[in-house]
């Protein structure tokens, strides 16, 4: 017996088949429509349904292409279950390479939003109602803000065992246990019962190559535990490290910022992380760590101001020692 259809915003995709649709958002002053663009894959075979979503900030460039070459990817035809992949959350935002939409809302502390809300509002209860309400899991891809770039990251819940093992598949360098944030996305999916990956990756407003390929590897992997694709035919990637806190070193002073420490670096307590020079070049402070732990972000501002964060520390577990061998047979 064939796969039933699957319906979105008035549309129905049939088994075996890949179709874009549009889901209206608003009208601007000239006329012209803004609309949430969205792509659905829907398997020939029975399977989870899932979602992939980027740039809910407008300046997040780096998940759009993640989800264009996931899909590219993907076969309808042989595909078990069905991906719905919105690669534009924040349209509006993404248009002027703002992180916000027009009235200065932050899309990610506006879910679940409402039908009648602000315009931030009505985004977020379209994405929550079409998109996340049909759906099992959810990858959500964001990058740094601010001039901030992040190491590949996955962010979740790690005390729910499978959205746990669906991290660990994902295959980034570092997992980290993040608290849920009223407004955001994550937090509203998952009160609706999804389990929710959440990606940081890069810079904002940038195409960083190596956070697009972590990303787009990591959606693959997660598809293939799924069961929704055949396992990605690669080395298995190492596993990645555990954190359960994380932290910002600040600056202790004003000046021009010289960074010694690199994403994925791992550093010991006091260790240096670079200094501040005054614009003639005279050192005026170092920046030390104030804990050890893997370097997860860090600030590309050239000027940093008393207080500002630098390095994102995120302190890990100890790599379990491997169990000891058998004895040596006697000679």
């Amino acid at each position: 017996m064939a796969r039933a259809s699957f319906e979105i915003g008035g549309v129905r995709v049939r088994a075996g088949k890949s179709q874009s649709l549009s889901l209206p958002i608003t009208r601007l002053v000239t006329g012209a429509d803004v609309e949430l663009p969205v792509r659905v894959v829907h398997g020939r075979e029975p399977g989870p349904t899932v979602w992939i979503d980027a740039a809910i900030h407008g300046d997040e460039a780096v998940g759009v292409e993640v989800v264009r070459q996931v899909l590219a990817a993907l076969d309808p035809k042989t595909l078990c279950g069905t991906l719905i992949a919105v690669p534009i959350v924040n349209v509006l935002g993404f248009m002027t390479g703002s992180r916000y939409l027009p009235d200065r809302r932050d899309l990610n502390r506006s879910f679940p939003g409402s039908a009648r809300g602000s315009l931030a509002s009505r985004i977020a209860h379209l994405m929550m109602t079409e998109v996340v309400a049909k759906c099992e899991v959810g990858i959500d891809l964001h990058t740094g803000s601010d001039r901030r770039s992040n190491l590949p990251q996955i962010r979740t819940d790690l005390e729910d065992p499978r959205t746990r093992e669906l991290a660990a598949a994902f295959g980034a360098p570092v997992m980290l246990h993040a608290k849920l944030r009223d407004g955001s996305l994550r937090h509203a999916a998952r009160e609706q019962g999804a389990k929710v990956l959440l990606y940081e990756a890069g810079e904002a407003w940038r195409m960083d190559a190596w956070a697009i390929d972590a990303g787009v590897r990591g959606v693959r992997r997660v598809l293939a535990a799924l069961g929704m694709t055949d396992p990605v035919d690669e080395e298995p990637p190492p596993p990645s490290a555990e954190s359960w806190r994380s932290s910002w070193v600040r600056a202790r002073g004003t000046g021009m910022l010289h960074l010694e420490a690199d994403l994925g670096q791992r550093v010991e307590a006091g260790e240096r992380l670079g200094g501040l020079f005054d614009s003639f070049g005279k050192r005026v402070r170092l920046v030390h760590a104030d804990r050890a732990g893997i370097v997860i972000g860090r600030t590309e501002a050239p000027l940093v101001n008393s207080g500002d964060a630098v390095v994102h520390l995120a302190e890990v577990e100890p790599t379990p020692e491997p169990p000891p061998g058998p004895p040596a047979p006697e000679g």
